[in-house]
């Protein structure tokens, strides 16, 4: 096992073992009804209740706990960006946009259920993840509620998740260089990736420079993340992986790899990698965990 393996090896043992926790708050968080609207809620819980990683959870959870923050305030936070989450992969699964049967090794929510409940499912998903920030039990102070629901909002939207997405589907079969392959992945998966790691910050009332360089590394180690998706979409196993593999060259996507190839895009991952870790320094030993996370999302193989 090199280096980068070992380092991340104990993050993939932590996950498994948060995993249960962070099932369970979805568990309490998410509707049921016996009611004429049960099928939405079922559909919900299919996706979010799914074999994820909850990678995006346990950042929130690993740097809230550099500022001491009570675990309630965290899951719950946690639970939020993973609603969003949710939502993003429902929809992105959609014939409209990447088309993708499969999803964390389980039909994608369109194929079990059908295209019309996998819209709304992903719809409620979203609300849902502000009325859980809104609530005074993620946090007594509403200026910290206000806060976390601004970072959220300004992650998942035009100017993050969503443009990212739009700008990845309107560079299909287009030549584009890597500046903008980078803004977009950037913007598309990087843009939760630093909620998550400020969510922690700002959760702790840490003040404003510790979230300015979380919300950064979270950025970049998005990118990072967004990197590696891409070179197992070429080098992947589809068991693994839990979705169909070689998709991105077939749908003429700009990656990283169709840019630089496998070698160039495995050495930018590293670059961002590094340049993610770097920003931790300023909080020593605090940020040791954080930094096996960033070790871990660059050697996963899933």
């Amino acid at each position: 096992m090199d280096a980068v393996n070992q380092s991340a090896a104990p993050v993939k043992d932590a996950l498994t073992g948060f995993a249960e926790t962070m099932t369970a708050t979805l568990e309490s968080l998410l509707p049921q009804s016996d009611g004429p609207e049960s099928k939405l809620f079922e559909a919900m819980r299919y996706s979010a209740l799914g074999s994820g990683k909850f990678l995006r959870p346990y950042i929130v959870r690993t740097a809230a706990l550099m500022f001491d923050v009570p675990e309630e305030r965290y899951l719950r936070a946690g639970a939020a960006v993973e609603m969003v989450h949710t939502y993003s992969l429902i929809h992105d699964d959609l014939p409209a946009m990447d088309d993708d049967d499969m999803r964390r090794g389980q039909p994608s929510c369109h194929i079990a259920f059908d295209e019309a409940t996998a819209i709304l499912a992903g719809d409620s998903l979203l609300t849902l993840s502000f009325e859980v920030l809104a609530g005074i039990k993620t946090h007594p102070d509403p200026q910290v509620r206000s806060d976390l629901v601004l970072t959220l909002a300004a992650s998942s939207g035009g100017a993050g998740m969503v443009g990212g997405q739009m700008i990845d589907l309107e560079s299909e079969h287009t030549a584009v260089d890597a500046a903008l392959i980078a803004r977009l992945e950037t913007m598309k998966t990087g843009a939760l990736i630093s909620y998550s790691s400020a969510a922690g910050a700002i959760l702790g009332q840490a003040g404003a420079g510790a979230i300015k360089t979380l919300e950064t590394f979270g950025f970049e180690l998005g990118l990072a993340f967004q990197i590696t998706d891409d070179l197992l979409d070429v080098e992947g196993d589809e068991d693994d992986v839990g979705k169909k593999v070689g998709k991105d060259a077939e749908a003429g996507k700009a990656t990283f790899v169709s840019a630089l190839g496998v070698a160039g895009a495995r050495d930018e991952a590293r670059r961002v990698t590094d340049s993610a870790l770097a920003r931790l320094d300023m909080f020593g030993a605090r940020a040791d965990e954080l930094r096996s996370v960033a070790e871990f999302v660059l050697a996963r193989n899933n």
